[in-house]
Parts: structure tokens; C-alpha cells; sequence
């Protein structure tokens, strides 16, 4: 069974392109290493949340809203392309910000997405705890109380992992187009290396192979959660998006690969792995990643090479999936370089 019966706004440019890391390869003296260009869907600094978005705002496209409510971490890229699309639509945006990150500086409220939000328009909204997914979906539902109490018809895109992860399907969606590119380039891909936070890309990517019965590994790098929360996490969301597709026993628990070893102080907070793989995917191969999703996979990337996790004749692929402008509001962190 196909999901195509499931509405879709296309925003995304896509085929994103698949390109080698020679320099890195070269470096590391391990795997062939590639990496899937996903911070190149555009609007607006692009990312992963592109494709995940596009069947959200499908849905949203037939109900007759005129406000979408979300929620999200500070430097949050969801909020950021959830007001880039409401923009684009002309709808209006309510974005409620989390206190997942603890103690930054100026920059890390003011820069990054949280500039880009209030450029496009977004009210924004303070929910005081970081770690409370079904208290933050409570709290939207009271903001969405509001806007209709000011004749507004809002939709609300939640957090919490009740809700059928709509999102996944975009990366459903990505794997026929990276299938695709690595035949026409010949290649051969023995493991895809990618971040693990509300698991929508990670689960969406595993469905996405192992519908079309291809078995190729997916190296989760946890960003939120530890390996035993976050692997639940993902079994579910996994489970939950293949149930879209009508595929519910889809999914094994032995398909779940998920790794903290790079996942730091925590959620959104920096330490050496992240710095190096930030400054090695720039100094190395021009890629800019970010302090939260992809600078830790990145990270990640290069410590499963280093530990041999591949073999020196294995092709890897690191889905980059952008988050590029929350770098901004990280600057007290390269006052070294």
C-alpha cells in the first residue's frame, strides 16, 4: 500500500544532492563517505523539517484554518519552516518556544530561527519546561483556545508521539530519490548515518528502506535522549509511520540502531565531538552543520569511523539535515577559533 492518498503541498527543491566527502574519507582513511545534501531543500535555510512539513500543511490545506500552532525548542527549525510555509500560504503562525536548553547568552534568544521567526511574522509564545511533550501539546491547545476566541480557525501541528507522525512520510519519500541517485551513480550504499530526536526523519528513512525490502543499516545519533528512551522512541514512530502505509509489521526491534555516545551534556549544549565535527565538516568538505541535530550526527559520523563500526570498502551515507541558522545563536561557543 502506497501513501499517496495522503495530501501533500510540495515546497521542498528536490532531488537534494547525494555528493562524496573525499576530503574527510581521506582523513579518517575509512569508508567511502557521502552525504545527502537535505539542507538544500530551500525555503528558508531549508532542512529536514521541508519534506516532513509538506504533508502536515496537506492536511492543513483542507481544513479551512488560517492559523497554524506548533511548538519547539528555542532555535527550533520545525517552528522555523512551520512560519516559513504559513508565510508562503499566507497563513498566520503561532510558535510556542521550550526551555530545553538551559543558560545561553543573548544571541541564543534573539539570533538563529528566533530572528527568523519574528522576520516572518510568527507570535511567539514561553512554555517553561524542556522536557514535558504532552504538557507543551496541552499548552498549544490553549493557545489554539485563544485564537478562536479572537475569531480565528486554528490547526494545531503537535509534539508528543500520540499523533500519527505525518512527517515520517517525507522521508519515506526521500529514500526513493536516494535510491534512485546512488544506481545512477553506481553506488552501492552499506549504511546511512543520521540524528535521532523526535524520530520522524530516522523512523521515515527506516520505513522507506525496508518497504522496498532493502535492508541497509540506519546509525541513529541521539541529539535528545538516551539510547534506551530513544530507541523506544523510534520503534514506535517507525511502527506508527509504516501503519500508514498499511505495513504495521513492517518494522523489526533489530532495525533500531540508535548511539548517545555523541549526545554530549544534552539536548541543544556543546562539548569537544561536536566542535570537532563542526569545524572538520566546514574545514574538510564546506558543509556547514549545526550545534543540535546535525553537528552531533556529524560528530557521530566520524566516531563510528574511528571505532571501525564500517569497513574500509563500505560506502556511508550522512543525511545532513541542515539547521543551519541555529549556528548564529551559538557564536559564544567559537570565541577560540
Amino acid at each position: 500500500m502506497s501513501h499517496d492518498h495522503y495530501p501533500r503541498l510540495r515546497f521542498a527543491r528536490t532531488p537534494t544532492p547525494l555528493e562524496p566527502m573525499p576530503n574527510l574519507t581521506k582523513l579518517l582513511g575509512g569508508p567511502s563517505l557521502y552525504v545527502k545534501r537535505d539542507d538544500l531543500t530551500g525555503l528558508a535555510f531549508g532542512g529536514n523539517k521541508v519534506r516532513q512539513l509538506e504533508y502536515w500543511f496537506g492536511d492543513i490545506a483542507g481544513k479551512g484554518a488560517d492559523t497554524v500552532v506548533t511548538t519547539g525548542a528555542t532555535q527550533s527549525n520545525h517552528a522555523r519552516v512551520t512560519a516559513a510555509m504559513a508565510s508562503k500560504l499566507g497563513l498566520k503562525c503561532e510558535v510556542q518556544h521550550e526551555k530545553r536548553v538551559p543558560d545561553r547568552d543573548d544571541a541564543y534568544y534573539e539570533s538563529g530561527n528566533v530572528l527568523l521567526l519574528k522576520l516572518m511574522g510568527a507570535r511567539l509564545h514561553d512554555y517553561p519546561v524542556g522536557e514535558d511533550e504532552h504538557g507543551a501539546d496541552a499548552a498549544l491547545e490553549e493557545i489554539a483556545d485563544r485564537v478562536r476566541s479572537e475569531g480565528g480557525e486554528p490547526y494545531v501541528i503537535p509534539l508528543a508521539p500520540v499523533h500519527p507522525p505525518l512527517g515520517a512520510l517525507g522521508y519515506v519519500d526521500m529514500i526513493d530519490e536516494l535510491l534512485e541517485q546512488a544506481q545512477e551513480q553506481d553506488l552501492r550504499i552499506d549504511a546511512i548515518v543520521t540524528p535521532t530526536g523526535s524520530a520522524s526523519t530516522h523512523g521515515g528513512i527506516l520505513v522507506g528502506l525496508r518497504s522496498r525490502g532493502n535492508g541497509i543499516p540506519v546509525y541513529g545519533i541521539c541529539v535528545r535522549r538516551g539510547v534506551g528512551a530513544q530507541r523506544e522512541r523510534v520503534l514506535d514512530r517507525a511502527r506508527a509511520a509504516a501503519g500508514l502505509l498499511g505495513r504495521q509489521d513492517l518494522i523489526e526491534e533489530d532495525d533500531i540502531i540508535v548511539d548517545d555516545t555523541y549526545l554530549g551534556p544534552g539536548y541543544g549544549l556543546p562539548d569537544e565531538r561536536l566542535m570537532e565535527g563542526i569545524r572538520l565538516a566546514a574545514g574538510c568538505e564546506a558543509l556547514i552543520v549545526d550545534p543540535v541535530y546535525s553537528g552531533k550526527t556529524f560528530g557521530g559520523l566520524i566516531g563510528l569511523v574511528r571505532e571501525g563500526a564500517f569497513g574500509k570498502e563500505e560506502n556511508v551515507v550522512f543525511v545532513h539535515t541542515g539547521g543551519t541558522p541555529a549556528l548564529f545563536a551559538y557564536t559564544g561557543m567559537f570565541k577560540d577559533l
